[in-house]
């Protein structure tokens, strides 16, 4: 089995341990929604896909754990490098690419490393079209703009 593999049936184990069927489901679409998003936009930048889609594949985990979007992209971090530990398929700095992703992703305002960059651009994709009938985020509107132009869709 590959790792990106390895790494999902992981995360299905944590959405699996989630009580309340609806969020269930819509925390699994979002993870792998974004995690599509990501190897998508890896992909046309000439970054590592494998990673992006590992990234987006926990990137809110400490949200599902808990039900709580406090700090959860730093201890989604957290939460990461322990996975990444235990399935024992990255290397030192792959987890730290990985993890440094998941850990900016939040701070959509701010311009950070390449895959941080893309993950947190998989995440305004993925907020932005999973639901068209819903107003973009001010947070995100300058992001999401950009997207669309970089994919030639204005």
């Amino acid at each position: 089995m590959g790792r990106l593999k390895d790494l999902r049936k992981r995360v299905d184990q944590e959405l699996l341990a989630m009580e309340d069927g609806e969020k269930r489901i819509s925390a699994a679409a979002h993870l792998y929604g974004v995690s599509l998003g990501a190897t998508l936009i890896a992909e046309k930048r000439g970054e590592n896909a494998e990673l992006a889609a590992m990234a987006a594949m926990m990137h809110d985990l400490k949200a599902y754990r808990t039900g709580s979007y406090e700090d959860h992209a730093h201890q989604s971090a957290d939460i990461a490098r322990e996975i990444l530990a235990e399935l024992g398929q990255t290397t030192p700095e792959e987890t730290d690419i990985i993890c440094s992703a998941i850990y900016h992703h939040d701070d959509k305002e701010t311009v950070d490393g390449p895959m941080d960059e893309v993950l947190k651009d998989a995440d305004v994709m993925h907020h932005c079209m999973n639901d068209l009938s819903k107003a973009v985020k001010d947070k995100e509107k300058k992001r999401y703009a950009a997207l669309r132009r970089e994919f030639g869709i204005d």
